[in-house]
């Protein structure tokens, strides 16, 4: 089975669009005779986010950790249970391509890593932020950059590392370093770009939305 596991800090507005891409996406996988299951982790959710996941008919995993290595370690481990053989995971602000879980799997690999890429700019984003962000981001084969929004493994391969620690912030790459240490074969894609968010107000501190704002200050 492949799992794909969603983190939650109420995400409202954005976590129903996150969820139709996804079935789409699941879908291939399942024309290709493959089984899917979804999970929404709603951290410390105080808005709709639950009723929306309901509402998509996605698995659900309510907890109070205010803290997003939890949230994906918790969430990877519930599916594992439930049969996963490989962990895909995204974010709720952000919307996968249809063929992202196929593309992941043609690979074989123990982990896939994947690009992301603003389809809109907020209006006070102005063309001086989106030109430094293209010229210190690689979107190409063989990339290094490293995103939960984008991130698939091997259910066997993340149990030997450990899986995600409980960190509040770079989660993601702990667990590739880790993934890299024991010698994982691990693809840099660029092939399955993950739309995702340009917003301010990011969840998780130090994360993609902070390394923005870090860009605007150079800018200033």
């Amino acid at each position: 089975m492949i799992a794909v596991i969603i983190p939650a800090h109420n995400e409202a507005r954005r976590l129903g669009h996150c969820l139709k891409a996804v079935r789409v996406t699941a879908a291939r996988a399942e024309a290709a005779g493959l089984e899917v299951e979804v999970l929404v982790v709603l951290d410390r959710c105080t808005d709709a986010s639950a009723r929306i996941a309901r509402r998509h008919g996605v698995h659900t995993l309510a907890l109070e950790a205010g803290n997003v290595g939890i949230a994906r370690r918790l969430g990877a481990a519930w599916m594992i249970e439930r049969g996963a053989q490989w962990l895909a995971f995204t974010d709720a602000d952000s919307r996968v391509p249809g063929h992202w879980l196929l593309s992941q799997l043609q690979w074989h690999a123990d982990a896939v890593c994947g690009t992301v890429h603003i389809e809109r700019w907020q209006p006070w984003q102005g063309v001086a932020l989106r030109q430094l962000y293209h010229s210190r981001y690689q979107a190409t084969e063989g990339h290094r950059h490293i995103h939960g929004a984008n991130l698939g493994v091997c259910a066997k391969a993340y149990a030997k590392v450990g899986g995600f620690q409980p960190l509040p912030a770079h989660e993601d790459v702990q667990l590739v370093l880790a993934l890299e240490a024991i010698g994982a074969q691990i693809v840099w894609t660029a092939r399955h770009s993950v739309a995702t968010s340009s917003r301010r107000d990011s969840r998780a501190r130090q994360g993609f939305g902070d390394y923005l704002r870090g860009l605007e200050g150079q800018i200033l």
